[in-house]
Protein backbone atom coordinates (compact mmCIF):
# COMPACT_ATOMS: atom_id res chain seq x y z
CA UNK A 1 0.00 0.00 0.00
CA UNK A 2 1.26 3.17 -1.09
CA UNK A 3 1.29 6.83 0.68
CA UNK A 4 -1.46 7.71 -2.19
CA UNK A 5 -3.67 5.06 -1.57
CA UNK A 6 -3.18 5.29 2.12
CA UNK A 7 -4.39 8.52 1.97
CA UNK A 8 -7.58 7.86 0.36
CA UNK A 9 -8.42 5.22 2.31
CA UNK A 10 -8.43 7.71 5.31
CA UNK A 11 -10.00 10.24 3.57
CA UNK A 12 -12.75 7.71 2.53
CA UNK A 13 -13.10 6.30 5.84
CA UNK A 14 -13.65 9.76 7.55
CA UNK A 15 -16.06 11.01 5.18
CA UNK A 16 -18.24 7.83 4.84
CA UNK A 17 -18.72 8.04 1.21
CA UNK A 18 -16.28 7.30 -2.30
CA UNK A 19 -18.49 10.29 -3.83
CA UNK A 20 -17.77 12.65 -0.66
CA UNK A 21 -13.61 11.68 -0.64
CA UNK A 22 -14.07 11.87 -4.72
CA UNK A 23 -14.85 15.75 -4.19
CA UNK A 24 -12.47 16.10 -0.68
CA UNK A 25 -9.76 14.81 -2.96
CA UNK A 26 -10.80 16.71 -6.08
CA UNK A 27 -11.07 12.88 -7.86
CA UNK A 28 -13.08 11.13 -9.77
CA UNK A 29 -15.22 8.77 -7.95
CA UNK A 30 -14.42 5.84 -10.45
CA UNK A 31 -11.02 6.21 -9.35
CA UNK A 32 -11.39 6.02 -5.80
CA UNK A 33 -13.41 2.77 -6.12
CA UNK A 34 -11.07 1.43 -8.30
CA UNK A 35 -8.36 1.97 -5.66
CA UNK A 36 -10.02 0.97 -2.69
CA UNK A 37 -11.09 -2.25 -4.43
CA UNK A 38 -7.12 -2.88 -5.49
CA UNK A 39 -6.54 -2.16 -1.67
CA UNK A 40 -8.81 -4.68 -0.20
CA UNK A 41 -7.39 -7.03 -2.80
CA UNK A 42 -3.98 -6.12 -1.49
CA UNK A 43 -5.27 -6.46 1.88
CA UNK A 44 -7.05 -9.96 1.00
CA UNK A 45 -9.66 -8.39 3.45
CA UNK A 46 -12.59 -6.69 2.76
CA UNK A 47 -12.54 -3.01 4.35
CA UNK A 48 -16.17 -1.71 3.25
CA UNK A 49 -19.24 -2.17 4.17
CA UNK A 50 -21.05 -0.75 1.23
CA UNK A 51 -24.91 0.82 1.54
CA UNK A 52 -27.12 3.13 0.24
CA UNK A 53 -25.88 5.20 2.92
CA UNK A 54 -22.12 5.31 1.42
CA UNK A 55 -19.58 2.50 3.73
CA UNK A 56 -19.03 1.26 6.87
CA UNK A 57 -15.58 0.15 7.96
CA UNK A 58 -15.32 -3.40 8.78
CA UNK A 59 -13.67 -4.59 11.93
CA UNK A 60 -10.41 -5.02 9.35
CA UNK A 61 -10.55 -1.24 7.91
CA UNK A 62 -11.00 -0.11 11.30
CA UNK A 63 -8.20 -1.79 12.13
CA UNK A 64 -6.09 -0.50 9.11
CA UNK A 65 -7.49 2.97 9.89
CA UNK A 66 -5.58 3.15 12.96
CA UNK A 67 -2.41 2.18 11.40
CA UNK A 68 -2.55 4.25 8.55
CA UNK A 69 -3.16 7.71 10.49
CA UNK A 70 -0.21 6.69 12.47
CA UNK A 71 1.99 6.23 9.24
CA UNK A 72 0.43 9.50 7.83
CA UNK A 73 1.18 11.65 11.06
CA UNK A 74 4.19 9.95 11.71
CA UNK A 75 5.14 10.86 8.22
CA UNK A 76 3.40 15.08 8.48
CA UNK A 77 5.57 14.83 11.72
CA UNK A 78 8.83 14.07 10.01
CA UNK A 79 8.18 16.85 7.33
CA UNK A 80 7.35 19.10 10.69
CA UNK A 81 10.77 18.51 11.62
CA UNK A 82 12.79 18.76 8.80
CA UNK A 83 11.02 22.00 8.02
CA UNK A 84 11.73 23.08 11.84
CA UNK A 85 14.02 26.12 12.46
CA UNK A 86 13.28 27.56 15.54
CA UNK A 87 10.42 30.48 13.64
CA UNK A 88 6.93 30.24 14.69
CA UNK A 89 4.70 29.61 11.48
CA UNK A 90 2.36 27.53 9.90
CA UNK A 91 -1.08 26.05 10.86
CA UNK A 92 -1.94 25.69 14.73
CA UNK A 93 -5.47 24.07 15.36
CA UNK A 94 -6.97 24.46 18.59
CA UNK A 95 -9.85 23.45 20.19
CA UNK A 96 -12.34 25.13 22.86
CA UNK A 97 -14.99 24.98 24.91
CA UNK A 98 -17.36 27.71 23.67
CA UNK A 99 -17.22 29.79 26.71
CA UNK A 100 -13.36 29.53 27.11
CA UNK A 101 -13.57 30.73 23.19
CA UNK A 102 -16.58 33.49 24.07
CA UNK A 103 -14.53 34.78 27.55
CA UNK A 104 -10.60 34.11 27.34
CA UNK A 105 -9.39 33.63 23.61
CA UNK A 106 -10.20 36.49 22.28
CA UNK A 107 -7.73 38.47 23.82
CA UNK A 108 -4.82 35.32 24.05
CA UNK A 109 -5.72 34.66 19.94
CA UNK A 110 -4.64 38.38 19.09
CA UNK A 111 -2.12 39.47 21.05
CA UNK A 112 -0.42 35.69 19.54
CA UNK A 113 -0.96 37.07 15.83
CA UNK A 114 0.14 39.99 16.81
CA UNK A 115 3.21 38.56 17.91
CA UNK A 116 3.54 35.74 15.27
CA UNK A 117 1.97 36.34 12.58
CA UNK A 118 3.25 33.57 10.38
CA UNK A 119 1.24 31.20 12.36
CA UNK A 120 -1.88 30.25 10.19
CA UNK A 121 -4.75 29.82 13.56
CA UNK A 122 -8.11 28.08 13.32
CA UNK A 123 -10.39 27.53 16.31
CA UNK A 124 -13.19 24.97 16.80
CA UNK A 125 -15.83 25.22 19.65
CA UNK A 126 -16.71 21.92 20.82
CA UNK A 127 -17.57 20.12 24.09
CA UNK A 128 -15.01 18.30 26.00
CA UNK A 129 -15.06 15.08 25.27
CA UNK A 130 -15.26 16.10 21.28
CA UNK A 131 -12.09 17.82 21.81
CA UNK A 132 -10.31 15.10 23.21
CA UNK A 133 -11.38 12.86 20.23
CA UNK A 134 -10.29 15.49 17.56
CA UNK A 135 -6.90 15.23 19.45
CA UNK A 136 -6.68 11.46 19.77
CA UNK A 137 -7.54 11.55 16.00
CA UNK A 138 -4.68 14.32 15.72
CA UNK A 139 -7.00 16.57 14.23
CA UNK A 140 -6.27 19.63 16.65
CA UNK A 141 -2.79 20.50 18.48
CA UNK A 142 -4.36 21.20 21.46
CA UNK A 143 -7.25 21.80 23.32
CA UNK A 144 -8.96 23.98 26.31
CA UNK A 145 -11.40 21.95 27.97
CA UNK A 146 -12.58 21.39 31.48
CA UNK A 147 -10.65 18.88 33.70
CA UNK A 148 -9.09 16.70 35.01
CA UNK A 149 -8.14 14.98 31.58
CA UNK A 150 -7.17 10.97 32.34
CA UNK A 151 -6.35 9.84 29.22
CA UNK A 152 -2.90 7.79 29.04
CA UNK A 153 -1.89 9.95 25.60
CA UNK A 154 -2.89 13.35 26.62
CA UNK A 155 -0.66 15.74 28.70
CA UNK A 156 -2.46 19.04 30.68
CA UNK A 157 -1.74 21.98 32.18
CA UNK A 158 -3.65 24.84 34.13
CA UNK A 159 -5.39 27.17 32.39
CA UNK A 160 -8.42 28.83 34.77
CA UNK A 161 -10.71 27.35 37.51
CA UNK A 162 -14.13 28.41 36.38
CA UNK A 163 -16.72 29.20 39.56
CA UNK A 164 -20.19 28.37 38.54
CA UNK A 165 -23.71 30.38 39.19
CA UNK A 166 -27.38 29.53 38.68
CA UNK A 167 -28.81 32.32 36.03
CA UNK A 168 -32.15 33.40 35.10
CA UNK A 169 -33.54 36.69 33.28
CA UNK A 170 -34.36 39.22 35.82
CA UNK A 171 -38.26 39.25 34.68
CA UNK A 172 -38.39 35.61 36.20
CA UNK A 173 -40.08 35.25 39.30
CA UNK A 174 -36.59 34.59 42.43
CA UNK A 175 -35.97 31.15 43.46
CA UNK A 176 -36.64 30.47 46.75
CA UNK A 177 -36.00 26.63 46.98
CA UNK A 178 -34.89 24.04 44.96
CA UNK A 179 -38.47 22.70 44.74
CA UNK A 180 -38.99 26.57 42.95
CA UNK A 181 -36.54 24.88 40.31
CA UNK A 182 -38.78 21.86 39.45
CA UNK A 183 -41.51 23.59 36.92
CA UNK A 184 -38.58 26.03 35.32
CA UNK A 185 -37.21 25.27 31.79
CA UNK A 186 -33.24 24.22 31.77
CA UNK A 187 -31.03 25.98 28.94
CA UNK A 188 -28.20 23.76 28.21
CA UNK A 189 -25.56 22.67 25.66
CA UNK A 190 -25.59 19.88 24.23
CA UNK A 191 -24.41 16.43 26.02
CA UNK A 192 -20.93 16.32 27.20
CA UNK A 193 -20.64 20.17 28.51
CA UNK A 194 -19.54 19.65 31.49
CA UNK A 195 -21.70 22.22 33.12
CA UNK A 196 -24.66 20.76 31.94
CA UNK A 197 -23.48 17.35 33.65
CA UNK A 198 -22.94 19.14 36.69
CA UNK A 199 -26.32 20.91 36.72
CA UNK A 200 -28.02 17.79 36.04
CA UNK A 201 -26.35 16.01 38.35
CA UNK A 202 -27.21 18.99 41.55
CA UNK A 203 -31.00 18.99 40.62
CA UNK A 204 -30.67 14.85 40.72
CA UNK A 205 -28.95 15.15 44.21
CA UNK A 206 -31.80 17.85 45.27
CA UNK A 207 -34.72 15.69 43.80
CA UNK A 208 -35.55 18.05 41.02
CA UNK A 209 -36.87 16.85 37.82
CA UNK A 210 -37.13 19.70 35.49
CA UNK A 211 -40.22 19.69 33.09
CA UNK A 212 -38.38 21.15 29.69
CA UNK A 213 -35.02 21.41 28.33
CA UNK A 214 -33.95 23.43 25.70
CA UNK A 215 -30.69 22.39 24.62
CA UNK A 216 -28.71 25.30 22.59
CA UNK A 217 -24.96 24.86 20.81
CA UNK A 218 -24.47 28.51 21.03
CA UNK A 219 -23.43 30.72 23.85
CA UNK A 220 -24.28 34.09 21.77
CA UNK A 221 -27.93 32.66 21.55
CA UNK A 222 -28.30 30.75 25.46
CA UNK A 223 -27.66 34.16 26.36
CA UNK A 224 -29.91 36.92 25.42
CA UNK A 225 -32.77 33.81 25.58
CA UNK A 226 -31.62 33.62 29.48
CA UNK A 227 -32.05 37.49 29.33
CA UNK A 228 -35.77 37.13 27.80
CA UNK A 229 -36.72 34.99 30.15
CA UNK A 230 -36.74 31.24 28.27
CA UNK A 231 -35.30 29.55 31.39
CA UNK A 232 -32.29 29.27 33.31
CA UNK A 233 -28.70 27.99 32.90
CA UNK A 234 -25.76 27.18 35.03
CA UNK A 235 -22.80 28.93 33.59
CA UNK A 236 -19.40 30.40 34.44
CA UNK A 237 -19.46 33.44 36.58
CA UNK A 238 -16.99 35.25 33.87
CA UNK A 239 -19.63 34.44 31.15
CA UNK A 240 -22.69 36.44 32.69
CA UNK A 241 -21.51 38.96 35.11
CA UNK A 242 -21.45 41.60 33.35
CA UNK A 243 -25.27 40.60 32.82
CA UNK A 244 -25.78 40.56 35.99
CA UNK A 245 -24.51 43.71 37.06
CA UNK A 246 -26.29 45.45 34.52
CA UNK A 247 -28.88 43.92 36.66
CA UNK A 248 -30.80 41.77 33.28
CA UNK A 249 -29.55 38.43 34.98
CA UNK A 250 -30.55 37.25 38.77
CA UNK A 251 -26.98 34.91 40.14
CA UNK A 252 -27.82 32.39 42.58
CA UNK A 253 -25.18 30.37 44.21
CA UNK A 254 -24.73 26.93 44.22
CA UNK A 255 -22.94 24.31 46.46
CA UNK A 256 -19.42 24.35 46.67
CA UNK A 257 -18.68 20.69 45.70
CA UNK A 258 -20.38 21.52 42.10
CA UNK A 259 -19.21 25.33 41.52
CA UNK A 260 -15.65 25.00 40.87
CA UNK A 261 -14.59 23.69 37.54
CA UNK A 262 -11.07 23.55 36.19
CA UNK A 263 -10.08 24.62 32.80
CA UNK A 264 -6.81 23.09 31.33
CA UNK A 265 -4.93 23.21 28.45
CA UNK A 266 -4.55 19.45 27.05
CA UNK A 267 -2.76 17.89 24.07
CA UNK A 268 -1.09 14.70 23.56
CA UNK A 269 2.46 13.68 24.91
CA UNK A 270 3.83 12.35 21.79
CA UNK A 271 2.56 15.72 19.70
CA UNK A 272 5.54 17.34 17.65
CA UNK A 273 5.86 20.47 19.57
CA UNK A 274 7.27 22.94 16.93
CA UNK A 275 7.51 26.92 17.66
CA UNK A 276 4.28 27.67 16.69
CA UNK A 277 2.99 25.12 19.48
CA UNK A 278 5.51 25.86 21.93
CA UNK A 279 5.37 29.75 21.53
CA UNK A 280 1.56 29.39 21.59
CA UNK A 281 1.75 27.36 25.26
CA UNK A 282 4.35 30.20 26.80
CA UNK A 283 2.29 33.09 25.73
CA UNK A 284 -1.02 31.46 27.38
CA UNK A 285 0.05 30.42 30.55
CA UNK A 286 1.90 33.77 31.06
CA UNK A 287 -1.61 35.79 30.08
Amino acid sequence: MDIQTMRIFQTVAKEGSFSAAAHQLNYAQSNISIKMQQLESDMHSALFYRHNRGITLTPKGSILLQYAEKILNLLDETSSVMLEDGIARGPLAIGSMETVASIYLPNILAKYHKNYPEVALSLQTRTTPANIELLLSHDIDLAFVTGPVNHPDLEQIPFKTEDLVLVTGKAQKDINSWKDMSNRTLLVFPYGCTYRKTLEQLLLHEGITPERIIEFNSLSAMIPSICAGLGMSLLPSSVVDFYIKENIMTAYPIPAIYSAIPTVITYRKDHFKNAAFTSFLESTVKS
